[in-house]
């Protein structure tokens, strides 16, 4: 299983991000991803992807319990997402930057969930809080022949 420890050693320098399905189905997908690119982050992996209710309470499944999880669940398996890998130096912190808050109404103008998205629970995109959980959730989504 060789891949898996090269692709760890990228911690730091890559993060995991969603077009969330409401973002999609607006048209806003395109747009999103070359906000990414303006931004400076290199999407190293791309898919789009429907995922069922069990695949977003296996994804989420850190948020068992919480009054949102079971909305969060509903709405991620609502429609298409497009799940990406991007790197960056200090990615992680970087992008939760670049996205701007959770709530598109606090969010800095000009940030992707300031420009795209509707409220908290459909703010545009996910974005990874941690090195560790970037690495996870990359790995999810993308098998050891779909990242670098």
């Amino acid at each position: 299983m060789p891949p898996l420890p090269i692709f760890m050693s990228m911690n730091g320098k890559i993060t995991f991000t969603m077009v969330k399905p409401s973002a999609h189905a607006s048209g806003y997908s395109g747009k999103i991803l070359a906000k990414i690119e303006e931004g400076g982050f290199k999407i190293i992996a791309l898919k789009l992807v429907h995922l069922t209710k069990e695949q977003a309470c296996m994804f989420y499944d850190v948020h068992i319990g919480r009054p949102f999880y079971e909305e969060l669940v509903n709405f991620m398996s609502s429609g298409p997402i497009i799940a990406a890998i991007l790197q960056k130096e200090n990615a992680v912190e970087d992008f939760r930057k670049y996205i701007g808050a959770t709530d598109p109404a606090k969010a800095e103008p000009g940030t992707i969930r300031n420009l795209y998205g509707k409220n908290m629970g459909e703010n545009a995109v996910h974005g990874s809080d941690s090195d560790e959980n970037a690495v996870r959730e990359a790995g999810f989504f993308f098998s050891s022949l779909e990242r670098p």
